[in-house]
């Protein structure tokens, strides 16, 4: 098993966020989502499953493991975090936070994220 890739961490968040919305998430609307082709949706796919962050269940739809559904579940929060972080710093809309969350969500590290949550909770009521 490898660790997971920026590309990956993508897909979990994607598979995430359309069970979130529609109860289940599949290939198509994956490729939808993220504006990719099916074919690399696909090859993704294969390797989310071969690295047992996801399975594909008895209705075609995309599953989480134990693992994956963690994997994913931080991946998420931490977008979360920085487009919130991003808003109530720089004041800009939160679409714009949300793409630059999406740029540094893979590379920020862990004491820095920590840091930023303390930031938001002695935060909350400026």
């Amino acid at each position: 098993m490898s660790e997971i890739h920026e590309s990956g961490e993508d897909y979990l968040e994607a598979i995430l966020c359309i069970q979130k919305l529609n109860g289940a998430a599949r290939s198509v609307d994956v490729s939808k989502r993220l504006g990719v082709s099916k074919p690399s949706v696909s090859r993704a796919i294969g390797i989310l499953i071969e690295n047992e962050y996801i399975y594909i269940g008895e209705t075609g739809a995309l599953c989480f493991t134990e693992k994956g559904k963690e994997k994913a579940e931080e991946i998420f929060a931490r977008h979360t975090l920085l487009t919130d972080f991003l808003v109530k710093i720089t004041g800009v809309s939160k679409e714009q936070a949300e793409k630059n969350a999406c740029k540094i969500e893979h590379d920020i590290d862990d004491d820095v994220k920590k840091g930023i949550e303390r930031w938001m909770e002695n935060n909350k009521d400026a």
